[in-house]
């Protein structure tokens, strides 16, 4: 037993055990330095009587664990305890065991083992109440032990593992027990990948040497692969979600159409209220250039603006993102906590982005903001008053998503106080020409040009064309024609423009309907090299012969072009 308590006072979780009247039999050192009591004191002794806020003698009367308990021990320890009873092999109650650790800190656990067999009941009840994955091997590196958290995380029953090779798990790197085995050293930190479906790790291993003599090693297995996941979701939601101040007023939406005007006088309106505002229309059409405009001409504009993009972070990190976080809510929060984008924005103004894409347990949190004006954050129990402007925009159906349960119909309402709908592009052509001389003004700056208009051809393009990404797709295409100019260019043609730009929709698609009414019927593939002739020649008459620009136009080398032509018999 000397050895056995060796064994467990060297081990940084504190650990109580019980006989089955509620006498304490185990109280090591950890115990002792977390709960500052001397094992001397309480060794013999009935546990209820000494321990305070224990609970062995309910877990001796109830038979029942009592797993990942958390309890404040004093102004700076929080701790989380695993409470387990102990069954002999007739299955009767003989005794129960606390393991508890110190969740500020890193836990380390090494563990020296001498005889196996003969403390093998109370080291079982030890390892299997962990949450870390633990192996065991002897000295010859062949299995002898693990734990439900090793086959959680490795997919690797008992089965795969005893009496098997010590390297039997790894699935990329070395077996750090046969490392540990031929140096007698401990090793810390390695990564490794284990298990079929290669689990990112690190291990912790150290050698159990009793008397001088190697007996095995013990490996502490953490798991990094989630962490590195959330990690990497997290980097991404933060290049996505950005606060910024509004930079953009109503000078800056151009459009006379009478939809359009509609809608700017609904958000002049508007923006002299503190009322929440909903922004709906299709992609591109300029919803966040609204969101901007409301709060710049609201009694908020001197304060903070913040746009948050709903539908690009996962819902588990939104919602710490949208309310903040108290220190030790989760792994890796940040000490103190942190404040959240509604806390950030108080006295200012949120846009919601997206808002269509909020899963439903988030909805509800957000529609308690909105009802009560507070937040609670993440991991605490304190609501904390927010003053806060809400303009959320979507370009989902919110009546259709309501009706099939996807959106709470008590937040639609909250939200959809004052609607403001944006027309799209192709309903308000009549704001092509004036958009356009905004947007060349804006390009010449940003890539140092000096483009005056478009022509006339081209300008008649753009009034037959649909433009399905609305003001955001106009923008772009013109980018795109100013990049193809020759720097003394100063008038956009028809060759200048990208081909998506150029396409009749109802044509191609008459085309594409008499291709396959023709008669007789032939395979799909003659249709396809019939189709890719025919179009490559009318781009090449349309570049006039010009082979650099048709390829350019065609999104393909020049390479590929010669092949084709020579393919299909083109001349040009």
């Amino acid at each position: 037993m000397d050895e056995l308590k060796a064994i467990l006072d060297s081990t940084h979780d504190g650990m109580i055990a019980v006989n089955h009247e509620g006498i304490i039999t185990l109280f090591n050192k950890a115990a002792e330095n977390l709960l500052q009591i001397e094992a001397e004191k309480v060794i013999g002794k009935p546990v209820d009587k000494t321990i305070p806020n224990t609970r062995l003698h309910i877990i001796l009367k109830t038979g029942k664990e009592e797993l990942n308990q958390e309890q404040q021990l004093n102004d700076r320890v929080r701790i989380i305890t695993n409470r387990v009873p102990i069954f002999d092999n007739k299955s009767e109650l003989i005794g129960a065991v606390a393991v508890f650790r110190d969740i500020s800190e890193i836990i380390e656990l090494t563990e020296q083992i001498s005889d196996l067999k003969s403390i093998r009941s109370m080291l079982e009840a030890i390892i299997n109440s962990s949450n870390d994955a633990i192996s065991v091997v002897d000295e010859h590196g062949k299995g002898l032990m693990i734990n439900p958290a090793y086959t959680k995380l490795t997919g690797l029953t008992p089965e795969d593992v005893i009496n098997k090779p010590a390297d039997v798990d790894i699935s990329e790197g070395e077996s750090m027990h046969m490392q540990v085995l031929r140096t007698r050293k401990p090793v810390r930190g390695v990564h490794l990948k284990v298990g079929p479906k290669r689990r990112d790790v690190v291990v912790n291993v150290a050698p159990v040497i009793v008397d001088g003599q190697l007996k095995g090693s013990v490996g502490i297995i953490h798991d990094t692969s989630e962490i590195k996941k959330l990690t990497e979701e997290l980097e991404k939601a933060r290049r996505i979600i950005r606060t910024l101040e509004a930079k953009y007023t109503f000078d800056d939406i151009i459009g006379k159409s009478e939809k359009m005007m509609i809608a700017i006088e609904t958000a002049k309106n508007a923006a002299s209220t503190h009322a929440t505002v909903l922004v709906r229309g299709e992609s591109g059409t300029g919803k966040e250039l609204f969101a901007h405009a409301i709060h710049n001409a609201s009694d908020r504009k001197f304060h903070q603006f913040v746009r948050v993009n709903c539908a690009a972070i996962s819902d588990n990190l939104l919602e710490s993102e949208l309310f903040g976080y108290e220190e030790g809510a989760f792994t890796g929060a940040k000490k103190g906590g942190k404040k959240g984008f509604f806390e950030m924005a108080s006295g200012g103004t949120i846009f919601l982005d997206e808002i269509g894409e909020l899963e439903l347990n988030t909805q509800a949190k957000l529609l308690r903001v909105l009802q009560e004006k507070e937040i609670v954050r993440v991991g605490g129990t304190k609501p904390i008053p927010v003053d806060v402007r809400v303009i959320s925009a979507t370009n989902v159906d919110l009546e259709k998503a309501v009706k099939n349960g996807k959106f709470r119909e008590d937040l639609y309402y909250r939200l959809n106080v004052v609607p403001i709908m944006i027309p799209p592009l192709r309903e308000r052509k009549s704001d092509i020409p004036f958009l356009v001389n905004h947007l060349l003004k804006k390009l010449n700056m940003e890539y140092g040009r000096n483009v005056d208009h478009v022509s006339t051809e081209v300008l008649q393009i753009f009034l037959d064309y649909s433009w399905p990404g609305n003001v955001r797709e106009l923008e772009n295409v013109l980018g795109r024609s100013m990049i193809n100019m020759r720097y003394n260019e100063s008038v956009i043609e028809d060759y200048h423009l990208p081909l998506l730009g150029k396409v009749n929709v109802s044509n191609s698609q008459e085309k594409v309907n008499q291709l396959f009414l023709a008669e007789p019927i032939v395979p799909l593939n003659e249709i396809i090299e019939k189709t890719e002739k025919n179009y490559i020649e009318q781009v090449l008459k349309k570049a006039k012969g010009n082979k650099t620009k048709a390829a350019q136009w065609l999104g393909i080398s020049i390479r590929n072009l010669y092949y084709k032509l020579e393919k299909y018999g083109l001349d040009f």
